[in-house]
C-alpha cells in the first residue's frame, strides 16, 4: 500500500473500522476463480476487481447476445458477437489494472477443476445449469476449496458459502447436503426460459462478491451452513441453517478418479445425444411437413400462431405439463417440438420417443428465441 495512486483507490475502504491496510493486503494477495461471466458474473467480478483482490479467473465459453444486456451489465450493445470473457478482461482491467486476470474461453469442464481449483483460494460458481453446480460442488470438496454460491430465477435468488473449513477443522454443508438428487433436465427452468427480472443478477452477485470479500479478509460472518434467500418482489429475506447429511449421495464421487469418470450432464437427466435437433434452415429445408408442437406455458411470449398461419403449417400447442396426457394425439406423426431456448423441447423429444409413438421426431435448435434473433416473429 506504499503507492499513493493505490491508498486513493481504495481509500472508502480502507478507512472502514476493522478493515485497514491488513484487509486490504489480503485482497491484494486473494485468488478467486469466477466460473461463468453472465448475469451473476458480472456483478460479481466487477465489485472484486474493483475492491482489489489480486488475482481473478474467469471462465466462460458464451459470446455477448442482445438478451444478455438487460441483466450482464458489464457489456454493451458494441459488444454483442464477441466473447465474454475477452470483453470482461479488457474492461476489468481498465477498471483496475492493478489487478491480474486469467481467462478460459472454453466451457468447464471435469478435467479443468484439479488442474486449476488448487491455484485459488475461493472457487464462485456463477453458472446457470445443474450439471455444472454438481460438477463444480464436487470438485471443491475432494479438493478443499471453499464454494460461493448464488442461483437467481424470476424474482428470487439464494446465496451460500459451501464446502468453507469452520474453526473446529470440519468442512461446513455443501451443495448437495442442501439438493442430494439433481433435478432432471427441465424440471426447473433456467433463465432463458423462465425469464428474469435483471437486476435480480444483479443483487446476488453482489451478495456473492460481499462473501468472498470477507472469506479472504476474514471479516464478518459469512454465510456458512446457511442458505439466503431473496425475494425482489417483497424485498423480503430469510435465512435457513443448513445442516449436513449422515451419508453422502450415491451419486457423489469419493475419489478424483470417481470424479473424472462422473457425467455431470447425464447425472442431471440432459436429454441423450440420440435426439435431433435441427436449426431454422434445416427444419424449412426439410421437416416443414412435420407437425410443430409447441410445448410452452400458455402466459410464455410471443407465440406462434401468426407465424404458423403465414408458413402454413401443421401446428399444436401442447404444454409441457400436459404432454403426457395427451401423447395418443401425437401418435405415428412426425414432429418438430418447440420451446423457449430449446431445452424443453428436448425433453418433450425424449418422452415421445420412449413411448415410440412417433415416426419422426425433432426438437428445434434455439426454440423461439432463435426465431426472434432470426426477426422471424
Amino acid at each position: 500500500m506504499s503507492k499513493h495512486l493505490s491508498y486513493d483507490r481504495y481509500q472508502r475502504q480502507l478507512i472502514l473500522k476493522g478493515f485497514g491496510v491488513t484487509a486490504q493486503d489480503k485482497l491484494r494477495n486473494g485468488r478467486v476463480l469466477v466460473i461463468g461471466a453472465g448475469g451473476l458474473g458480472c456483478p460479481i467480478l466487477q465489485y472484486l476487481v474493483a475492491a482489489g483482490v489480486g488475482y481473478i479467473g474467469i471462465a466462460d465459453h458464451d459470446r455477448v447476445s442482445l438478451s444478455n444486456l438487460h441483466r450482464q451489465i458489464l457489456f454493451d450493445t458494441n459488444d454483442i458477437g464477441q466473447f465474454k470473457v475477452d470483453v470482461a478482461k479488457k474492461k476489468l482491467q481498465a477498471l483496475n489494472p492493478d489487478v491480474e486476470i486469467q481467462i478460459w474461453n472454453e466451457q468447464w469442464q471435469n478435467h479443468h477443476c484439479p488442474t486449476h481449483f488448487p491455484q485459488y483460494d475461493i472457487v464462485v460458481d456463477a453458472t446457470d445449469n445443474f450439471a455444472s453446480r454438481y460438477m463444480i460442488n464436487d470438485a471443491a470438496v475432494l479438493l478443499g476449496k471453499p464454494l460461493v454460491f448464488g442461483a437467481v430465477s424470476q424474482y428470487e435468488g439464494q446465496v451460500a458459502v459451501f464446502n468453507s473449513e469452520k474453526t473446529d477443522g470440519k468442512r461446513s454443508v455443501n451443495y448437495r447436503d442442501l439438493f442430494p438428487e439433481p433435478p432432471k433436465d427441465g424440471e426447473v427452468l433456467n433463465c432463458s426460459e423462465a425469464g428474469v427480472l435483471g437486476v435480480l443478477p444483479g443483487v446476488i452477485g453482489s451478495m456473492q462478491a460481499m462473501e468472498v470479500i470477507k472469506l479472504l479478509t476474514g471479516l464478518g460472518r459469512p454465510l456458512v451452513d446457511k442458505l439466503w434467500n431473496y425475494n425482489g418482489l417483497t424485498q423480503e429475506v430469510f435465512i435457513l441453517n443448513l445442516n449436513p447429511r449422515s451419508n453422502r449421495p450415491i451419486d457423489q464421487p469419493q475419489t478424483p478418479e470417481e470424479f473424472m469418470n462422473t457425467r455431470y450432464e447425464e447425472l442431471c437427466g440432459v436429454v441423450s445425444e440420440r435426439i435431433k435437433e435441427i436449426d431454422f434452415d434445416e427444419w424449412k429445408q426439410n421437416h416443414l411437413t412435420h407437425l410443430l408442437v409447441d410445448i410452452r406455458e400458455s402466459y410464455e411470449q410471443p407465440r406462434l400462431n401468426k407465424l404458423a398461419e403465414s408458413m402454413q403449417l401443421n401446428f399444436k400447442e401442447i404444454p409441457l405439463s400436459e404432454l403426457e396426457v395427451k401423447m395418443e394425439n401425437l401418435q405415428n406423426q412426425s414432429i418438430v417440438f418447440v420451446c423457449q431456448a430449446g431445452r424443453r423441447s428436448l425433453q418433450a423429444a425424449s418422452m415421445l420417443m420412449e413411448k415410440k409413438s412417433a415416426s419422426s421426431v425433432c426438437s428445434l435448435k434455439g426454440g423461439v428465441n432463435g426465431l426472434v434473433a432470426l426477426k422471424l416473429i
